[in-house]
């Protein structure tokens, strides 16, 4: 190959490696926060991260010292491995392993924590970009991403009064079916550096681990980043900026019979920021706060949650 075809290859690779989405969570996963999530790999391209999500609930009121059936962790940690693969022209392969730590405790520690530790549920993913636009002022992107998440997380977690509710485990026991859409617009108010990037995901799910079904799960999150830093042939960058993020989770349905009230809908504001260290090695950090949410019987909503990872882009020869 010709040294100027080697060139922009690698300065190709450079450029695309601060667009990748690089971990998923179910949800409530380890968010890879990228200034264009809408962008595939190039072809050929791949990468692997660890992603991980800190939430945190806060402490549930009850004075019973029974967890209930609807119960969520007050705090858990997921921790994701991700491979990602740039297939085919526009299209990813995406397959994400969690681990996962879930605690709960009762206000005022009057009865001790349940807590536990276990593989989670492994999706399987393909995203597909089905729009780009370049222009002067930047490029818009809009792209789609789905397929199941497996049952393959531990679902046998237990404390000294018997096995967790199905809430507390590190898996579903469910098959479930994931989608999502990204929008990109890059060049805002025909500012170069300005992006707005949109990610819209749900969950559907079934019935799963003791008769229990989860409520289906939606996500739109909302960023708007600035690039105050921008090496030459972008192989160094640096995006910081604001974020919106709004959760709603439907109601739990256990052995049949809805549980109302333990479904609600949360909005969080935060902020992120991701820096390409070097071609191909990238860094997030993410914190969101508790801005409102609704004030269901049993909903429990998130109140804080910190996100890092890091993520290492190769070129995968097929």
């Amino acid at each position: 190959m010709p040294r100027l075809s080697v060139a922009r290859a690698r300065i190709r690779v450079a450029c695309l490696a601060a667009l990748i989405l690089a971990s998923l969570p179910a949800i409530a996963r380890a968010q890879g926060p990228s200034p264009e999530t809408a962008a595939p790999l190039f072809p050929g391209g791949a990468l692997v991260s660890y992603g991980s999500t800190f939430t945190t609930r806060g402490a549930f009121a009850g004075t019973s010292g029974i967890i209930p059936a609807t119960a969520l962790p007050t705090f858990s940690y997921e921790g994701d491995f991700d491979f990602t693969w740039g297939f085919f022209s526009n299209f990813d392969l995406e397959v994400t392993a969690p681990i996962v730590t879930n605690h709960f405790d009762f206000a005022g520690a009057a009865s001790p924590e349940a807590k536990g530790t276990g593989f989670g549920d492994a999706m399987v993913l393909v995203k597909y970009r089905f729009y780009r636009k370049d222009s002067t002022r930047g490029t818009s992107q809009l792209s789609v991403t789905f397929g199941p998440k497996l049952p393959t997380g531990r679902t046998d977690l237990r404390d000294a009064a018997g096995t967790l509710p199905a809430g507390l485990q590190a898996g579903s026991g469910s098959t479930d079916f994931f989608a999502g859409a990204n929008w990109t617009y890059t060049g805002v108010f025909n500012i170069r550096r300005l992006v707005a990037d949109e990610d819209f995901r749900s969950l559907l799910r079934t019935t799963g681990t003791q008769d229990t079904r989860l409520g289906d799960e939606v996500e739109s999150r909302f960023w708007l980043s600035y690039r105050p830093y921008e090496s030459q042939y972008a192989s160094r960058d640096w995006f910081i900026g604001p974020e919106l993020t709004w959760l709603h989770s439907q109601n739990e349905r256990v052995q049949g019979v809805e549980q109302n009230g333990s479904g609600g809908d949360a909005l969080l504001a935060g902020v992120t920021t991701y820096v390409d260290a070097r071609p191909g090695l990238d860094v997030w950090v993410g914190v969101d706060w508790d801005v409102a949410h609704s004030s269901g019987i049993a909903y429990m909503p998130v109140r804080r949650q910190i996100v890092f990872g890091i993520t290492q882009q190769f070129r995968l020869h097929f």
